[in-house]
C-alpha cells in the first residue's frame, strides 16, 4: 500500500517543466478569480520602480522589493486555502473561519511588514 497521491506527475525535468506551467496556470487563476491579488500586484507594479527612483542602498532596494514579492506569496497560500477550504464545503463552521480568517491575517502581516521595512529603509 502506498501512501502517495495517485496523481503525483513526472519526476525530473519532466516535472518541472510541468511545474512551471502549473505554476501559470496558479498565477492565471489568482489574477482572473482574486480581486486582492490584483490590487497586490498592481502595488508590486508601482513600487518596485518607486524603489529605484528613491535610491536606498541596493540592500535596502532588495529588502524594498522582496517584502513586495513576500506579500504576493503569502495571497497566493492564501487564495489556494480558501479555494480547497471552499471545494470541501460552502457552510459556515468554526474550523473554515478559523482557516479563512488566519490566511487573511497572514496577509495582513505581509502587507505590515511592507510598511515596515519601507519605513526603516527610507527613514533609517
Amino acid at each position: 500500500m502506498t501512501s502517495e497521491s495517485p496523481f503525483k506527475g513526472k519526476t525530473g525535468l519532466i516535472r518541472v517543466w510541468n511545474a512551471f506551467f502549473y505554476s501559470v496556470d496558479g498565477f492565471k487563476a489568482a489574477f482572473q478569480h482574486e480581486n486582492a491579488f490584483r490590487q497586490e500586484l498592481l502595488l508590486t507594479f508601482i513600487c518596485i520602480p518607486l524603489a529605484f527612483v528613491l535610491e536606498p542602498s541596493a540592500v535596502g532596494r532588495a529588502l524594498m522589493i522582496a517584502v513586495l514579492f513576500l506579500v504576493l506569496i503569502v495571497e497566493l497560500i492564501n487564495s489556494a486555502i480558501e479555494a480547497a477550504v471552499d471545494r470541501i464545503s460552502l457552510e459556515h463552521h468554526l474550523l473554515i473561519k478559523r482557516a479563512k480568517d488566519m490566511g487573511s491575517a497572514a496577509v495582513m502581516i505581509a502587507l505590515i511588514n511592507v510598511v515596515v521595512v519601507w519605513g526603516l529603509v527610507l527613514l533609517g
